[in-house]
Parts: C-alpha cells; sequence; structure tokens
C-alpha cells in the first residue's frame, strides 16, 4: 500500500524516508493539521532554515507519491492530510523491516524482542501478554 524503502544507515523515520520528507511528516503530525497546503509547510520549515517553497512543494508531492498523503483539489492548490498517524507509520515501518528478514533472522529479532523485555514496563508485558493469548486462542 505505501511505497518507502528502508535505509539500514539510518534511524527512526529517517530509516523510510529522506531528511525532508521526515521532517514534513514531523511538522504534519506534530501540527496536527487534519488539512494543509503547501504553504503551510513552507512557513513552518521557513523559520528553521532557508528553504525553497518548490523544495517543499515537490516533497510534498513525492509523499503523495509515496502514499503517505492524501490530496485533494482546492481552487488552484492542493490541500493534503496525512493518510496515517505517526504510530500508523511506525508500525507499518516496522512490519515492512521484519517481512524483509529471512526466516532465520525472523527467529533472531523475535528472540531479540524477547530480551528487550527485560525494560519493558507492567502495562506493556499486559498488553503483549493479551496479544499472545489472543493469538493462541485463534490456533486452537
Amino acid at each position: 500500500m505505501f511505497h518507502f524503502s528502508i535505509r539500514p544507515d539510518a534511524t527512526g523515520l529517517r530509516a523510510a524516508l529522506f531528511d525532508l520528507e521526515a521532517d514534513i511528516m514531523e511538522v504534519v503530525w506534530g501540527r496536527g493539521w487534519e488539512e494543509f497546503a503547501v504553504s503551510d509547510v513552507h512557513d513552518v520549515l521557513s523559520t528553521e532554515r532557508n528553504i525553497a517553497y518548490t523544495t517543499v512543494m515537490t516533497t510534498v508531492t513525492r509523499l503523495h507519491d509515496k502514499e503517505l498523503l492524501a490530496r485533494k483539489r482546492d481552487g488552484r492548490r492542493y490541500l493534503y492530510s496525512a493518510r496515517l498517524s505517526r504510530d500508523e507509520f511506525l508500525r507499518a515501518m516496522t512490519r515492512e523491516v521484519f517481512d524483509r528478514l529471512p526466516e532465520v533472522s525472523r527467529d533472531e529479532a523475535v528472540s531479540y524482542l524477547v530480551e528487550r523485555l527485560e525494560e519493558a514496563d507492567l502495562e506493556t508485558l499486559d498488553r503483549l501478554e493479551a496479544l499472545i493469548l489472543r493469538r493462541k486462542q485463534a490456533l486452537k
């Protein structure tokens, strides 16, 4: 559904998005915009750095092409909206990485996740326990 590649040399959002794409999505998610124009994003980014409107417009168009943003015509301009929340995007990115692993690496990845549970709080452990119980019941 969504079109992105994982960049092994990057972390966080930048593992799936180029730097400016990640910056734009952080602005959109951080501002909680349901709809926005390119000018809205440009106004925010231009307070932080010298950036051309056309650069922002091209990058927003790329995010639309990757299906991370929806758009609709509003007169002579487009209005955009995020197709996913930040959390939904991170989950999709995680699934993409996990699904691309060979079977042996998936087992190692699961083992690593179990080891990381030492750092988990009670709420996280309860949530994981509920997921495991649901899966067991589905298999019966």
